[in-house]
């Protein structure tokens, strides 16, 4: 009778789980090039969106941009019965100490939140940089398209909006223009503290940076791969986390590491054709985004970006030196691939804002044993559990078992010594929450 009891389940399950698919390629196929060109050439035309540039002028600088970023945002609220919270987030940076800063100003965020209709205050966080920049960070003047970085990931934010804004969802959307970047990651930090100040329960943030180039400068033509680059550990653990590891493992299982691996895992379930790449660093060598401070305040947060990255292109000066044409103008865009980049963020802030909550404690056992067992909290909205192992040296949850609606397994046969596990909660509709890795042990 028991067997009967289970097949009965995995195969409610499956019939739920097939549902949510059909709402996810629909995410994929819903997401327009087009509108994705139309909107990297408008950020384009304000000449430039350096965070001191115009604030005054309706047609120029960073002031003109953020303006119709807003704009964009309350035309997307206004089409779905105002779904969408819009509003301007900002802190004053001052000249004095701060090397990068040619003169005191505002640093304004545009943020649209889309409220959950379960769990409001837990949110799912894409952004993008509203910013760009010449050769020289300080010059605030001169041309500065910022075609690929980062128009195109403000770009693919707001076209999430428009494809997103369509659903509804139980946990929180929050799309964002950040300020600042180029300066020193101003706009990140300032949303992550306003984050912090009102208590939200931040999922994960998905920080979107150059994600419209294909043509590397190491030769390289690639429009399937994509890097996803996130921490080991939060930055803000604990000593005794820090000491616990060395005996029970998670040198790289840490929050963040488990958002990059949800992101790699349904992207591989929904586009396959896509190649994400998890990249086992904060960020690029020596460089910074603006995930960083959302990580600094020990919030999961992940950056997502091209594979190949064209420095001719980057925080340069238009012009021509030897035969090198120097510029992140859009006729280095890729709008196809845009259009991809964007498609993995939707479908991943749909996953993750569908999902029941991660399990607050999930403890393990099974020293000297043939076996490895599990207790964890009970999660409000989930109706079953799965739990995933891994070789220790594997990068990614290869191996998994559903098993129900329970609190406490034992994986008999499982040596725990030769394998890394975790804990995902999953709710009514297939969707599942990141991984947990343990963080207690049982004797």
């Amino acid at each position: 009778m028991k067997k009967f009891l289970y097949i009965a389940l995995l195969l409610c399950f499956s019939l739920s789980f097939s549902q949510t698919q059909t709402d996810i390629y629909d995410i994929v196929e819903n997401v327009s090039a087009k509108r994705i060109q139309n909107d990297i050439q408008t950020l384009v035309d304000f000449g430039t969106r350096n965070t001191f540039s115009d604030t005054i002028s309706e047609t120029r600088g960073i002031g003109a941009a953020r303006r119709w970023i807003k704009k964009e945002f309350e035309l997307i609220s206004k089409a779905c019965n105002n779904c969408i919270d819009v509003f301007y987030q900002k802190d004053f940076v001052t000249k004095k100490g701060n090397n990068r800063v040619p003169h005191d100003a505002w640093v304004v965020n545009v943020v649209a939140v889309q409220k959950g209709t379960k769990y409001p205050n837990r949110y799912v966080i894409m952004s993008g940089d509203i910013d760009s920049r010449a050769s020289d960070t300080m010059d605030f003047t001169t041309d500065a398209p910022g075609a690929n970085d980062n128009a195109s990931g403000m770009a693919g934010t707001i076209e999430a909006a428009r494809v997103l804004s369509k659903y509804k969802f139980e946990n929180s959307i929050v799309y964002v223009g950040l300020s600042g970047e180029e300066q020193g990651l101003f706009g990140g930090a300032g949303l992550a503290k306003y984050a912090k100040d009102n208590a939200w329960d931040i999922i994960g943030v998905l920080n979107n940076d150059m994600i419209g180039n294909i043509t590397g400068v190491d030769g390289v033509i690639d429009n399937r791969t994509f890097r996803i680059f996130s921490e080991p550990v939060p930055a803000n653990e604990t000593d005794r986390q820090r000491k616990l590891r060395r005996f029970y493992g998670g040198e790289v299982d840490g929050i963040s590491r488990q958002l990059a691996r949800y992101i790699h895992k349904t992207t591989k379930t929904y586009m396959p054709e896509m190649n994400p790449m998890m990249v086992y660093r904060l960020d690029r060598f020596g460089r910074g985004g603006h995930h960083r401070p959302f990580n600094d305040l020990g919030f999961p947060g992940i950056r997502i970006m091209e594979a190949h990255e064209n420095y001719t292109q980057q925080h340069q000066d238009i012009r021509e030196e030897n035969g090198i044409e120097y510029g992140d103008v859009i006729a280095h865009v890729n709008f196809g691939y845009a259009k991809k980049l964007t498609a993995v963020n939707a479908i991943n802030l749909a996953s993750l804002a569908w999902a029941p909550p991660t399990p607050k404690e999930v403890a393990i056992g099974g020293v000297v044993e043939a076996s490895a067992k599990f207790k964890w909290d009970k999660v409000d909205g989930a109706t079953g559990y799965k739990i995933y192992w891994r070789d220790t040296t594997s990068p990614t949850w290869d191996h998994s078992r559903y098993v129900g609606n329970v609190t406490e397994f034992t994986l008999d046969g499982i040596v725990i010594d030769n394998y890394f596990f975790g804990i995902a909660a999953i709710g009514e509709n297939g969707f599942e929450s990141p991984v947990v890795f343990p963080n207690k042990v049982m004797r």
